[in-house]
């Protein structure tokens, strides 16, 4: 089966949602197809403080309501995993190839698919993963409640997260490589004062202790001595450390740079015509819910350029 629109956006987090609400405004025929729910990373950090006019903004609501504005104008929403964009050279439409097995086409495609994070890189953390192992807090942390638990990352991610842990767990260990964070400072500081929140810097996960195919400790190593630091109680693992850009779809198409994320020029186009991307997936210095909405009223406003 193959179905024809103007637009589609492959991705619905604060970008795709964004695109959604110019193009369907702008009359464009417009479907939004994503892999999971709509919000992106909203879905796995519980508040969003740097978001103009809200102080202390719950992200899975924030995402609630956009998706619901992304729809308001007409915009379909379509579950369903891209495994491929493709190109007709002759007309230039764009096909989107479902994992269903369903094609989609269209003359424009805006790719915001965000990115997807990267795993602990030890021997049986996908196997753990699920089992004491993850990758949100806000999904999963009340299954450690009154339980010792680690965060492992530097950035804004790690520490936020580890500051929501603390409500509920006993106590909050988070590992950092380095001696500086990546996270801001106003967030380090709360952290910092937080009595059930210990901070380890200069260390590394070097083994998860596992029994019963359930984590049972943290061995850590020191960066700087390679001492070796175990703690045996530490039940629950959440990982941030870092991540990679969601563009296996567009790969073949000569798109993205080395490190996958999708090349664009100030107007959110590729280097194919009619192929654009925004939000995180793209190459660029800040990766933010206001620099992704804006990412996503620009592609479509080009689309709409596009399109009459």
């Amino acid at each position: 089966m193959e179905t024809t629109y103007d637009l589609i956006i492959v991705g619905s987090g604060p970008a795709g949602m964004t695109a959604a609400i110019y193009a369907s405004r702008a009359n464009i025929k417009t479907v939004i197809l994503e892999a999971g729910a709509p919000g992106g990373k909203m879905l796995k950090t519980m508040e969003i403080e740097n978001w103009p006019g809200v102080t202390h903004g719950i992200s899975p609501q924030i995402a609630y309501e956009m998706h619901k504005h992304s729809t308001a104008f007409g915009a379909e929403f379509k579950m369903g995993e891209v495994a491929k964009v493709s190109i007709d050279v002759e007309s230039g439409m764009k096909k989107v190839l479902l994992t269903s097995g369903e094609t989609l086409t269209a003359p424009a495609v805006i790719i915001a698919t965000g990115t997807k994070e990267r795993p602990l890189p030890l021997p049986n953390a996908e196997k753990l993963t699920g089992r004491g192992i993850s990758y949100c807090a806000i999904c999963d942390g009340a299954f450690f409640r009154n339980k010792h638990v680690m965060v492992i990352g530097g950035g804004n991610s790690a520490v936020d997260e580890a500051i929501h842990l603390a409500k509920t767990s006993a106590k909050v260990t988070i590992v950092h490589r380095r001696d500086e964070f990546r996270a801001d400072q106003i967030s380090l500081n709360r952290a910092e004062a937080i009595e059930n929140i210990e901070i380890m810097r200069s260390f590394v996960a070097e083994e998860i202790l596992e029994e019963n195919n359930k984590v049972a400790g943290v061995v850590l190593r020191n960066v700087k001595t390679d001492e070796l630091v175990t703690l045996e109680d530490v039940e629950g693992v959440f990982v941030y450390v870092g991540v990679d850009p969601i563009t296996e779809m567009v790969v073949e198409l000569g798109v993205t740079n080395e490190w996958g994320y999708v090349l664009v020029d100030e107007n959110m186009e590729t280097k194919i015509p009619g192929l654009y991307a925004a939000g995180d997936v793209i190459e660029k210095k800040i990766r933010q819910v206001v620099t992704a909405v804006n990412d996503g009223a620009i592609a479509a406003e080009r689309v709409k350029h596009q399109l009459t």
